[in-house]
């Protein structure tokens, strides 16, 4: 439906809807919009980005997230991408006459060709909105004409029997969407309008900001609300006339640093306020990325930065910190305009568990709870509280360690926190969560501290440990605290450029009082006996654990159970790459770092989980070791087990393989962006030998693409196929790629190793731990969102559950099922 349907309809004399034009934006993911349309009968348009204009249904009685639900949507005429931040009232006599309210906004993800699944109708794709998430799907229900189609929610973590329509938000009409709203004027709404507790003050230069409190648990009375807790940095805005200050939580100004954000300030439509929220940067998914906004700032490129505003202490000439909290919200959400960089920071009555159960599944930090009738104090208080999906806070870095193997720059940072008498304490170190971009630049500021005496009241010792001057503050993500006071398990997330170092205290969320004081009555252990006994008590699977605290990867803190309950969280993503196939396994016993080496053969007593394999050699029979589901995998990680390494072919068809494996090994000299552009030429030249392919992260510097077969070919025939095809692509291409082992020829080159499809070969198996710093893991992903991983350790094993949580499907769906036969190499 071309625009010139959409114009004949409408006298842009008499509305304000805007004209618009057919025009592509450059921005990467579409956007939608779902906008609340209280015309002659109160309905939702829905509108999706496409061919650069909104594609646009009816649905009049609005989505629903209830996947039993199949809601009428009526195909309406495109609408010009200018429409989505049309919001106000259509005049009565033109056509949609009403009032037009954004509801919900986003972008949305096409499952497949977006254009060509539109023509066949039957449109899936996936929202990335603030109410609408997950997957959908437009059905065209081709016997009643081409308008009418159905819009179905999928069945996923963000399907919900709740009625999303109903959902508290800062609007007064949404608890009843029948009733239609009421637009007033902002002079209405603001100066004139008695509000309980406001009074009429000077706008103050700034203020104090409230702070949270740490717990470690979500309130459940029905006096509380919840909102998202945003990965950014807090920022007071001020709004006096023409004059606007941006200010951060230590009372710098940064309005030179954020013009977009300024000008969005000055055009808000009322005279004075004071704002408190966040500054963030957002994902295509929405989520807030700390080192996106980070990079933004150090680019000095903020435009595209947004400014979730959840508090508005002063507003219209009003000290409103006395008015309860809900209404501070009501007045915020009605003097701010359509989301734009500044936004309104949305919430939920009640209900915080299952809040605080979304936020975790979407890879958000946590929440923000509080108390609905709270007033606005500038210190902490427990009227605010923030539950973390894990544990997270800033620390003082007080020193690095040398790099390791091909690492550049440092190997970890020294964390530590000032305690009650002003010390610095020793708390660990962080050599994860790093890019090579922010490896860079957290060397260049350390080199400029660097200093020969230790600032920690009791300092670490080894040989390789760099000290500097406490100065630099890092927001670190971790587990939980060892008994020794160390952090387990921490990533580090971003420079803080808004808390000076002699703040940072260590943070322990507290349970409520009444269970603290149950908790108190309890004995803490400390004997030998008491110790062995917790330890003995801890069975996976199954499986009894000895030394399930011992430290495996020093550099986290993480330890022999926090492996095995990393394998248990994700057992149903790695179990059917893992189960009824030999394995090859590296074995570290006393943990990374220390003596590690690689087993294929079976040996010792090991439970019946692990079984196994008799295969002929060249001169004899020899058992390979394979597991019976999670049992046999948490065996493994009793026994030391760090890598995990199967056989090409399964037990039933031992001498016909069914995938291939593409190791692509860079070059110490050549960066992750070639290995990248080095993977998708791959997948394009097997796609010329109609052939699909999967990829994932190497755990390391490196990716493999894996291309699953019909297991019909013997190990020879495949073993011939991948190396044909390595050399024809190494030989057309000789100043990117070399096929052969020899490092000599690998200067500026990355290498396609094909030979781990020979018979005996393995390579690392999805999910697999690696016995590495860090304590990366290999992640199959989809190819759409290969660009974005920043390195191949991106993950390890405390963020990789996150992530999987998160995901509406297996970033590898239809790998096990895809059955693929082998052309000739041309």
């Amino acid at each position: 439906m071309p625009l010139d349907t959409y114009r004949a309809k409408r006298n842009f004399k008499r509305t304000r809807e805007p004209s618009g034009d057919r025009r592509k934006r450059r921005a990467k993911a579409p956007i939608f919009v779902v906008q609340k349309h209280a015309a002659r009968r109160l309905h939702y348009d829905f509108r999706l980005e496409m061919d650069g204009v909104l594609k646009s249904w009816a649905v009049p009685k609005g989505p629903s997230t209830d996947p039993a639900d199949k809601r009428l949507a009526v195909h309406v005429e495109d609408h010009p991408l200018s429409y989505a931040s049309f919001e106000g009232e259509i005049p009565k006599g033109e056509y949609g006459a009403g009032q037009v309210e954004l509801w919900d906004s986003g972008t949305w993800e096409p499952d497949g060709d977006p254009a060509k699944s539109y023509a066949k109708g039957d449109l899936k794709f996936a929202l990335h909105g603030d109410k609408l998430k997950g997957a959908w799907v437009l059905v065209l229900m081709k016997r009643r004409g081409e308008n009418q189609w159905l819009l179905i929610k999928k069945s996923d973590e963000h399907a919900s029997q709740e009625d999303v329509l109903k959902r508290a938000t800062g609007n007064k009409n949404v608890s009843n969407p029948d009733k239609r709203p009421v637009r007033k004027s902002v002079k209405s709404r603001i100066p004139g309008r008695r509000i309980e507790g406001g009074r009429r003050a000077k706008l103050p230069g700034s203020i104090a900001p409230q702070l949270a409190t740490s717990r470690s648990q979500v309130p459940v009375a029905d006096n509380w609300l919840h909102e998202i807790k945003y990965d950014g940095y807090r920022l007071l805005a001020r709004k006096s006339g023409k004059n606007v200050r941006l200010l951060s939580r230590n009372g710098k100004d940064w309005t030179s640093r954020l013009p977009s954000l300024a000008d969005a300030l000055k055009a808000l439509d009322v005279s004075s306020v004071l704002l408190d929220g966040e500054l963030v940067a957002l994902s295509n998914g929405g989520v807030s990325d700390f080192q996106t906004l980070q990079n933004a700032l150090h680019d000095k490129d903020t435009s595209g930065l947004v400014y979730f505003a959840f508090d508005a202490p002063f507003a219209g000439g009003k000290d409103l910190r006395k008015v309860e909290l809900v209404e501070r919200k009501q007045i915020l959400a009605e003097f701010l305009g359509p989301p734009g960089v500044i936004r309104y920071s949305d919430h939920i009555v009640g209900h915080g568990d299952g809040f605080l159960l979304q936020a975790c599944k979407a890879g958000l930090e946590g929440i923000i709870s509080k108390r609905c009738d709270a007033t606005y104090v500038s210190r902490r208080t427990t009227d605010w509280l923030k539950i973390k999906c894990s544990q997270r806070q800033e620390f003082v870095i007080g020193g690095f360690t040398d790099p390791q193997g091909s690492r550049t720059g440092f190997g970890a940072l020294l964390l530590g926190y000032y305690d009650e008498g002003g010390e610095l304490i020793y708390c660990g170190r962080v050599g994860s969560g790093f890019t090579d971009r922010s490896l860079k630049e957290m060397s260049t500021r350390l080199e400029k501290l660097v200093t020969q005496k230790s600032a920690y009241k009791k300092a670490p010792k080894g040989r390789e440990i760099h000290w500097c001057r406490p100065e630099l503050v890092g927001e670190v993500s971790f587990s939980g605290w060892t008994r020794d006071g160390n952090l387990r398990h921490p990533v580090f997330e971003g420079l803080r450029e808004d808390k000076p170092a002699r703040q940072v205290k260590r943070e322990d969320a507290k349970a409520p009082a009444a269970k603290a004081a149950a908790k108190a009555t309890v004995k803490k252990p400390g004997s030998s006996r008491e110790k062995r006994s917790k330890r003995e008590q801890v069975v996976i699977a199954g499986v009894r654990m000895s030394n399930p605290e011992r430290v495996i990867y020093p550099e986290q803190g993480a330890t022999k159970e926090d492996l095995a309950r990393y394998y248990e969280q994700i057992a149903d993503w790695i179990l059917p790459h893992l189960q009824n196939r030999p394995l090859s396994i590296v074995r570290c016993p006393r943990g990374r770092g220390k003596e590690c080496f690689y087993q294929k053969h079976l040996m010792g007593t090991l439970p019946a989980s692990v079984h196994g394999v008799n295969i002929k050699e060249k001169s004899s029979v020899k058992t390979y070791i394979a597991i019976e589901g999670l049992a046999g995998l948490i065996a493994l990680v009793q026994f030391g087990t760090l890598e995990l390494h199967p056989w090409a072919s399964r037990e039933e068809t031992l001498e016909t393989p069914d995938y291939i494996v593409f190791d692509l090994d860079p070059a110490p000299d050549v960066g992750w962006k070639r290995v990248i552009a080095a993977a998708r030429h791959l997948r394009k030249q097997l796609q010329a030998l109609g052939l699909e392919s999967f990829v994932r992260t190497s755990g390391g510097k490196g990716l493999h693409v894996v291309v699953p077969i019909e297991p019909r070919y013997d190990w020879e025939k495949v073993r011939g196929f991948a190396k044909d095809f390595a050399q024809q692509v190494a030989a057309a291409n000789p100043g990117q790629f070399v096929a052969t082992m020899s490092k000599a020829k690998r200067h500026g080159k990355v290498f396609i190793d094909h030979f781990r499809n020979a018979r005996g070969a393995t390579s690392i198996v999805n999910y697999s731990s690696r016995a590495r710093p860090g304590a990366p893991v290999a992640v199959p992903l989809r190819w759409n969102e290969l660009g974005k991983t920043p390195s191949g350790d991106a993950y390890n094993i405390e963020t990789l559950p996150r992530r999987l949580a998160a995901l509406s499907r297996d970033p590898w769906a239809g790998f096990l099922e895809a059955r693929q036969r082998l052309p000739r190499v041309r």
